[in-house]
């Protein structure tokens, strides 16, 4: 008998060594790395807008103030996610997967989405402007994490279960291409293959499926006379260099100016009159001039710590049995790995151009407040997870006492 508890101990014991280093259910490295990015994106979208502001607007802080009022939005986003029970999120799938298809119908009637650069992305909420396809995407990855808890064996088992929730998947990216744009329905597309495959679909599924989207976009990627001179320009940037190559040639001139070490915080040179969108879309190739590899490389570790930090979240969730915390977690960490790498690739040239943001770092309100939801919907998974861990370590312990041999009472002389 006293084997038997010692063995319980021993492996309670490494159960608690295992766990990351949290208390209370918050995992620290995931907040501390979260503030890391917000705060290099402030310092960075000042540096970078401060020309473009004071020539446009006539206040070189204008863009880095605004910007400054999304990031605390965002945190109070969090905080409020952070406190919101999944089993709420669970329940409500179909209305979220109602609500999404809803926004992005509602932003092409005529009048209520608002036109930027040829593209209808945007309603008109009074103070800010909502990209639709920013909130869509969370939505649509709730729901589908709902399903494949509802529906997994399906899901599993039959080729029609696994394109059920493709369809109105698919239906969603036909809205947002309608917009258009291209880089989230790619997002969107993959991060959901990616968690229906770590939900256990069968590969030659999911393999066709790829396939198929992967053709599809293909298709709308050279019927487009302007997708294709995007991607035509990605190819040899350097054979137009002053018309459709001009954005990506002056993004690979800020990465060989930086160098190691960067010519120094606010010093870049393109970001005054040559590279468009410097404080959006190519903010990383300003760092990369203004902070050299160094800069590029803590940004990188931060973003891989991030998704790292997600998966773990996502692997304890599942071991748990919440199943439905598990693949949403899941989900997210895809969801700013594939953006990150898509944004950073488009930077160095090895991507085609896309509208997409850099996670938490570049200015656009409604991705970084739906990125800030994202990681506190990851912080409630983690503290959920963490509980039931905590309650299953109290259990054992009550079990421990009932299986401890009860003293023996020795009469006295």
């Amino acid at each position: 008998m006293n084997t038997v508890v010692h063995m319980q101990g021993f492996k309670r014991a490494v159960v608690e060594r295992q766990a990351p280093a949290m208390q209370l259910g918050v995992d620290q490295v995931l907040i501390i790395c979260s503030l890391f990015l917000l705060v290099i994106g402030i310092v960075m979208v000042a540096s970078a807008s401060m020309g473009i502001a004071d020539r446009q607007l006539g206040d070189p802080l204008q863009f880095v103030r605004r910007h400054t009022m999304y990031v605390g939005l965002g945190v109070l986003l969090a905080i409020m996610m952070q406190r919101i029970r999944l089993v709420h999120w669970e329940k409500s799938g179909a209305t979220m997967v109602l609500f999404a298809l809803f926004l992005l119908g509602i932003v092409l009637i005529p009048g209520l989405g608002r036109t930027v650069n040829g593209a209808t992305r945007w309603l008109d909420l009074g103070v800010i402007g909502l990209q639709v396809s920013e909130p869509a995407r969370l939505l649509l990855l709730v729901y589908l994490a709902g399903y494949l808890v509802r529906r997994g064996d399906e899901v599993r088992q039959s080729f029609q279960g696994f394109l059920k929730p493709m369809f109105l998947l698919g239906l969603a990216c036909i809205l947002i291409l309608v917009e258009p744009d291209f880089g989230s329905a790619v997002v969107l597309l993959l991060t959901a293959l990616g968690m229906m495959y770590l939900a256990g679909v069968r590969l030659w599924q999911f393999a066709s499926l790829l396939l198929c989207a992967s053709s599809v976009f293909a298709m709308l990627a050279v019927s487009s006379p302007y997708r294709l001179q995007r991607l035509t320009a990605f190819l040899d940037p350097w054979s137009d260099p002053f018309n459709t190559g001009f954005q990506l040639t002056q993004s690979l001139i800020a990465f060989g100016s930086g160098g190691w070490t960067g010519v120094g915080l606010g010093r870049s040179v393109q970001k005054l009159f040559y590279l468009p969108e410097a404080h959006n879309d190519f903010l990383f190739a300003i760092l990369a001039e203004e902070l050299g590899l160094i800069g590029v490389v803590l940004v990188l570790c931060l973003f891989g710590i991030l998704v790292w930090r997600a998966l773990v979240i996502a692997a304890q969730a599942e071991r748990a049995g919440h199943l439905f915390a598990a693949y949403l977690a899941y989900g997210l960490a895809l969801w700013f790995a594939i953006q990150s790498m898509i944004n950073i690739g488009v930077n160095m040239g090895v991507l085609p151009t896309k509208g997409l943001t850099l996670p938490l770092v570049s200015a656009g309100g409604s991705s970084m407040l739906v990125m800030c939801a994202a990681i506190g919907l990851l912080l409630r998974i983690n503290l959920e997870t963490t509980l039931a861990h905590e309650q299953a370590l109290r259990g054992d312990k009550q079990e421990l006492k009932r299986l401890q041999p009860k003293k023996s009472k020795r009469g006295g002389s």
